[in-house]
This record gives C-alpha cells, sequence and structure tokens, in this order.
C-alpha cells in the first residue's frame, strides 16, 4: 500500500502545479512521462513555499516558514513524510540525487522575502539565484538523469533561463508586489517614478538572460526540450506584451497571455518537435 501513497503524493503536487500555474502545467504536459512526477514534486514544494511568504498574512509566516524547511530537511533525511507536497519533493530529491545547498540557497531566498522590501544589486542576484536559478538547476538535475557531464555544460543556461522567467515575474508583478507586499525586486528602481528607460535597461537583460538559456534548451534531452521551449516561448510572449506596454501601465496593471494564446502555443511547440522527430535519425 506505500505504493498508492507516493501515487497520492505525486498527485497532490499535480495538483497545486495546476492550480496555481497554467503555463508550467502546460510545459510539463509536453515533456517525456518519465519526467512528470518529479518535475511536479519540485513545484509543488516551491509553490508552497512561496506561498507562505505571499499570501499567509494572517499567520506567522516566519515560524510556518521554518517548520516547513525543517520538515523538508528531515523528509530528505528519512526518506518519507506524511506531508504529501513535502513527501513528494524528497522522493525527487533522492531518486535524483540534488544537492542540498541548492535547497538551501531557495529557502534562504524565501526568507529574504519576509523581511526584504528593497534590494542592492548583490541582494538581487541572491535572490534571483535562490528563488529561480536553483529552481532551473534542480529541473536540469532530472533532465540530464545523472550525466554529470551534461550537467555541467548546460547548468549556466538553466540558469539563465530561471533567471529570466523570474524577472519577467517582477516585472509582470510589480503592481501587487509594491501595492500588497510594498516589495521593489529591481535594484535602484523608484517604483513611484518608473520610467521607461529603466524598464527598457530590465528588458535588455532579460533578453541577454534568453538568449543564453536558448542556447541551453537546444541541447536538452529529446524528452525534456518540447516542455521547456514550451515555458521559454510563453515567457517570451508574455515578454513581448509587457515590452509594448509603457512603464505607468505595468504599476497600474498585471499584463497576462489570454489561455487562448498559451494553447496555440502548445499546439505550434507540439508541432515542430513532432517534425523535428520525423527527420531525426
Amino acid at each position: 500500500m506505500f505504493e498508492l501513497f507516493q501515487r497520492t503524493s505525486g498527485e497532490c503536487s499535480k495538483l497545486v502545479t495546476e492550480n496555481y500555474s497554467t503555463s508550467f502545467s502546460l510545459g510539463i504536459k509536453t515533456l517525456d512521462k518519465r519526467f512528470h512526477a518529479p518535475i511536479y514534486g519540485i513545484y509543488g514544494l516551491v509553490r508552497l513555499a512561496d506561498e507562505i511568504v505571499d499570501s499567509f498574512h494572517d499567520f506567522n509566516k516566519k515560524e510556518l516558514l521554518e517548520k516547513f524547511k525543517q520538515e523538508t530537511y528531515l523528509s530528505i533525511k528519512e526518506r518519507i513524510s506524511l506531508n504529501p507536497i513535502v513527501h513528494s519533493f524528497q522522493k525527487t530529491v533522492n531518486e535524483y540525487n540534488i544537492p542540498l545547498d541548492l535547497i538551501e540557497a531557495f529557502f534562504k531566498s524565501m526568507e529574504m522575502d519576509l523581511y526584504k522590501t528593497a534590494y542592492g544589486k548583490e541582494g538581487y542576484d541572491e535572490y534571483i539565484y535562490g528563488s529561480a536559478e536553483v529552481v532551473g538547476l534542480m529541473c536540469l538535475r532530472i533532465f540530464v538523469e545523472g550525466n554529470e557531464q551534461a550537467y555541467n555544460q548546460l547548468a549556466p543556461s538553466a540558469r539563465a533561463l530561471g533567471a529570466a522567467f523570474q524577472k519577467v515575474n517582477f516585472l509582470r508583478d510589480m503592481k501587487s508586489d509594491f501595492d500588497e507586499r510594498g516589495r521593489v525586486y529591481f535594484p535602484g528602481i523608484d517604483f513611484v517614478h518608473f520610467k521607461e528607460e529603466s524598464k527598457a535597461q530590465i528588458e535588455a537583460e532579460i533578453d541577454a538572460d534568453f538568449a543564453s538559456a536558448y542556447q541551453g534548451i537546444m541541447q536538452l534531452p529529446k524528452g525534456a526540450k518540447s516542455g521547456v521551449l514550451l515555458a521559454y516561448k510563453y515567457y517570451m510572449l508574455l515578454l513581448g506584451k509587457i515590452k509594448m506596454a509603457p512603464a505607468h501601465k505595468l504599476k497600474d496593471t498585471r499584463i497576462s497571455v489570454p489561455n487562448t494564446q498559451k494553447f496555440a502555443v502548445l499546439l505550434a511547440t507540439i508541432a515542430r518537435t513532432r517534425a523535428q522527430s520525423a527527420f531525426s535519425f
């Protein structure tokens, strides 16, 4: 019956992913099936940690996050947790030998959200590494399936992709981050006087991250490439919409991509992947 618990835990992580992120859910569905459960396992845990610091305003966030972190570490050591999300995560960590330093960096960034509302360049880089780049590295550990040479070769691109995703999120969520949490992640940026010049500089930084990431995506194993490419294309589409919006609009509204466009990107990515497979030997 332990297999039933394992399967149920995985389904819980899948449910969290599907409820919180349409784009990542679509991306995971285009991965090879062997990658579905471990990627859901990663996303489920990082999503809940993010929710603690962003949404649980009527509770002691610091205490909740610390308990969540300690439960995560204990589950990795003991290879079990009665929390199905944590159990699903530890299973992935142990099966794919995900280094603990990546998990520690992630929780450190989540802890920064409890007390920091503005960042200098060093803190900004540290936060992005822990909140996003390490998640890309965790996923890469899964995709390369123990191939250390491939992991080391593709790690810079995985970090760049995670950074690009996070920076796009920062631009998209500027209003809610400032209004609801008092946060401004971009160093040296005054939200009240956010100007076109600053916006263009951030967008150029994201473009460079995406360019570096794309080179690595094209070298991913066949079963992983289409799903990661889909997420990349979706975020490129979102970035394009953000670029077309004036700086003042980002302070007033949240830019989004309609689900119809997301599904169009999904179909185009699937068609391209199938065409490439048909001509590969």
